[in-house]
């Protein structure tokens, strides 16, 4: 249990609201809860008080919660004041409540820390609810939630129990193998099954891009010659005149972009500026920008006027591209549609649906199915890459002797323990907790 001072802040959304939600944590919670709410409250049970300050005054009614610790969100005692959501009645209800002796305004992700100090949440779970207080998609959503239920952090955490045992054995066979309850020879089995685990934690690793995708969105580059209408497609996407488009070439200097949620996945959509040879200074600038986006994409839009075709030269190989004609409705002859993957127009909306469909279906087959259990971090990666390096070490150790390659055991076992925040992580709490807003 975390003891000293109590923090006090608002945990519900923007104000003016409905109803706004005041959260205190910490050994004060119950004083100030009955000297505001004016008389003792049960434990979770919300009940409806007229919340009076410390000299009598009246502050607000509304409903009262007290969750006693250590079965609440952080461990500690908690309250929480459900008030009008005016932005006086809540600068008022804080300043009463930070008024009292031991109390101070939380920190951001304060409680949330509280709670993995605690015991309450291990790392892994602590960052999936940040996503899920981020989350904007359904796809977001159900990831955050599946992370927060503790699955992610089940699979680090059963990797890390064989590890461990896989040590255990090892060293017993080299302190007690004249004993004769060890059992002789466990070394075949316990390096075939670290090998395994290899491949295991590998094929999870690669997971993370599907995981970027889920949380940072698909990446979709509208590339094309200059009139060939990729800002008036990156309108039609974004439905408002998000891009100036007129028939003067090269209007687009820089990158624009939007996001759309398709069938729940995250897609970000950029336009940029038209692929030519002889540009001025200013546009060649939003030229190697828009080239430099394109080399990072998860899927290319080559735009080409169908009617007056000018080509853009070559672009990366490395990148999925759909080439889609446009002006569809000014063209005379059907059979030149056939030369592209989609033929559309943006005047009359033609092939739109089935472009936004087929970005959908490529950002939905680059996640893959829903249930996978996924790296959500970028230190996850990096420590089980870790991992993986003082695995195959030790694997591929035989002449260095088993002592050295248990070591090795331990320290990837470590690395896994990290993730979780199993073993001493201090040093990464304040960047963790820096992402949660205040009053989560």
């Amino acid at each position: 249990m975390i003891s000293g001072n109590s923090i006090v802040a608002l945990s519900s959304g923007r104000l003016p609201a409905g109803v706004a939600v005041i959260r205190i944590s910490g050994p004060q919670s119950r004083f100030i809860v009955e000297t505001i709410a004016g008389s003792t409250v049960q434990n979770r049970v919300a009940s409806y008080r007229q919340f009076r300050a410390p000299d009598g005054s009246v502050l607000d009614s509304g409903l009262v919660v007290f969750f006693a610790g250590p079965n609440s969100f952080t461990g500690e005692d908690i309250a929480e004041f459900h008030v009008h959501g005016g932005r006086a009645v809540v600068a008022k209800m804080l300043e009463v409540i930070a008024g009292f002796d031991g109390v101070r305004h939380a920190e951001p992700g304060e409680f949330t820390r509280r709670a993995f100090l605690n015991g309450k949440v291990d790392l892994v779970e602590t960052e999936a609810l940040a996503d899920l207080v981020n989350a904007e998609t359904e796809a977001q959503r159900r990831f955050a939630v599946q992370n927060a239920e503790g699955v992610q952090s089940e699979l680090y955490l059963n990797w890390r129990r064989r590890l461990i045992h896989a040590r255990a054995m090892i060293e017993a066979e080299i302190d007690f193998a004249d004993e004769d309850d060890v059992p002789g020879s466990v070394a075949e089995t316990v390096w075939s099954d670290v090998g395994a685990m290899i491949g295991e934690i590998e094929r999870h690793v690669q997971g993370f891009r599907a995981a970027e995708i889920i949380r940072d969105g698909f990446e979709v580059v509208i590339l094309g010659a200059p009139n060939a209408g990729k800002s008036s497609l990156f309108n039609a996407l974004a439905r408002r005149e998000a891009a100036i488009v007129t028939e003067e070439p090269g209007t687009t200097r820089d990158l624009l972009e939007v996001v759309l949620d398709l069938e729940g996945m995250r897609v970000r959509v950029t336009d940029t500026a038209g692929l030519r040879e002889t540009p001025g200074r200013i546009e060649a600038i939003g030229i190697e920008r828009a080239r430099s986006k394109a080399g990072t994409a998860d899927l290319l839009l080559v735009l080409e006027d169908m009617v007056e075709p000018v080509p853009i030269g070559a672009i990366s190989p490395d990148v999925p591209a759909l080439r889609i004609g446009t002006k569809a409705d000014l063209l005379r002859y059907e059979s030149l549609a056939k030369r592209y993957d989609l033929a559309i127009s943006n005047r009359d909306g033609t092939g739109l649906a089935e472009l936004l469909a087929e970005i959908g279906r490529r950002a939905a087959a680059q996640v893959g199915q829903a249930g996978d259990i996924l790296p959500s971090r970028l230190r996850h990666v990096e420590l089980l890459n870790e991992s993986i390096g003082f695995l195959r070490a030790a694997v591929e150790g035989e002449d260095r002797g088993q002592e050295l390659r248990a070591e090795e055991l331990r320290l990837a076992a470590d690395r896994l323990g990290r993730i979780v925040g199993a073993v001493d992580v201090e040093d990464m709490l304040d960047v963790i907790f820096a992402q949660f807003c205040i009053g989560k």
